[in-house]
């Protein structure tokens, strides 16, 4: 799971300094598109193709079609403000997870967890600073990836019920590839030569990252994986120093601090949340 953080952030580090360049639709393409290689090659390995014969197709064009806005408005976000403060406020997404599983999910979310989401939605109003005029465009554009990616989370938690995950995985990469492909007649901007080895890096970082993450949670809980997640925001912050000078603002920090701490905490309430004994959620 360490490697697949530091994959991850490699790729939005790409896609920062590709994006200054190239419309945002075309690094998605060519992010989805070339992460089909370790895709299929984790398939070929395992064999596993005849799992590729899942029974929801239209569920996986759906979360396609949220997985994208989310993947294009992140990587928009990237481009428009510090990578470490795009990445501070995506981590809100396992907050709005939380809240949006009772009414889509039918989970049944205690005290517990909905203080610990109210607490975080607190960090992410400190990250963003309504107050001081730092509501740009860049953060409403984070603000809805977040919101984008947990809609995505949600329908994968659907599709678990029937589909395997790496089927999961490849159906959200080819139809993302064709989804972002269907501009490029308008929008393409032709790559150097260096950017075309920047682009073929990028999607084989994501494809491997991916894989990195699939292997990590089928080898160990997710109470012990998922918080590796937040190391993102340390890489982040060291690749916007070293490559752009971007030092987070203090405010930004310490709103990422409540926000992971919610984030985790969550994380915890829902590790013992199938003990019949723990009634409070």
């Amino acid at each position: 799971m360490v490697v697949s953080t530091l994959l991850f952030a490699v790729l939005w580090t790409f896609v920062k300094d590709l994006s200054q360049r190239y419309p945002v639709y075309e690094v998605t393409f060519f992010r989805n598109f070339f992460a089909l290689l370790p895709v299929m090659l984790m398939l070929a390995a395992r064999g596993s193709w005849g799992m590729l014969r899942v029974r929801r197709i239209a569920g996986h064009v759906w979360r396609a079609v949220i997985g994208v806005t989310a993947m294009v408005l992140g990587f928009l976000s990237y481009h428009l403000m510090p990578l470490a403060d795009a990445v501070a406020i995506s981590f809100m997404s396992p907050l709005l997870i939380t809240a949006l599983s009772v009414p889509l999910l039918g989970e049944r979310v205690g005290l517990h967890r909905w203080a610990a989401v109210l607490v975080g939605f607190v960090g992410v109003l400190i990250i963003v600073d309504p107050g001081r005029g730092m509501l740009t465009p860049g953060v409403l554009v984070a603000l809805a990836s977040a919101a984008a990616t947990a809609l995505a989370m949600i329908t994968i938690r659907q599709l678990n019920k029937s589909d395997p995950p790496l089927a999961i995985v490849f159906y959200f990469t080819v139809f993302s590839s064709i989804f972002t492909a269907l501009p490029l007649p308008f929008l393409w901007v032709t790559p150097s030569g260096a950017d075309w080895v920047k682009l073929v890096v990028m999607g084989l970082t994501g494809g491997i990252g991916q894989y990195f993450m699939t292997r990590a949670f089928g080898l160990a809980p997710a109470a012990v994986v998922s918080p590796f997640n937040y190391a993102g925001l340390l890489w982040a912050t060291l690749f916007g120093w070293i490559l752009w000078n971007e030092v987070p603002q203090p405010h930004v920090l310490g709103g990422a601090v409540i926000v992971i701490a919610s984030g985790l905490y969550i994380l915890y309430r829902e590790t013992r949340k199938e003990r019949p004994a723990d009634m409070a959620g």
